[in-house]
């Protein structure tokens, strides 16, 4: 009877040892990149490169400004996409542009 019990346990334990890996992947993800359609974004007049920006539309916009110079970019300089706070902690292109945009002190 010993056999039984000892594969039983050892299988917990695998089970266990998977669950907790899928937890940890699943954790480690990398958040979503923020598309130019999503609500948010158009309210935000959002652009995954600034160099599309329409002036007439968006006239606050500096140029050569963009989200890696932001100071909500979360990222470090050379990153090509980071989060940023604005968009729930989405992912933004380095590249791109909002009016939520604020010069990195």
């Amino acid at each position: 009877m010993q056999a039984p019990r000892r594969l039983f346990v050892l299988n917990a334990v695998t089970a266990c040892a998977a669950l907790a890996g899928a937890r940890l992947a699943a954790a480690q993800t990398t958040p979503a990149l923020v598309k130019d359609d999503e609500p948010t974004a158009v309210a935000l007049g959002y652009v995954t490169d600034a160099a599309n920006i329409d002036v007439k539309k968006q006239p606050v916009y500096v140029p050569g400004s963009s989200c890696g110079s932001c100071a909500l970019f979360q990222g470090k300089a050379g990153d090509v996409n980071a989060p940023c706070p604005v968009f729930g902690g989405k992912q933004v292109a380095a590249k791109g542009w909002c009016t939520g945009w604020s010069k990195k002190a």
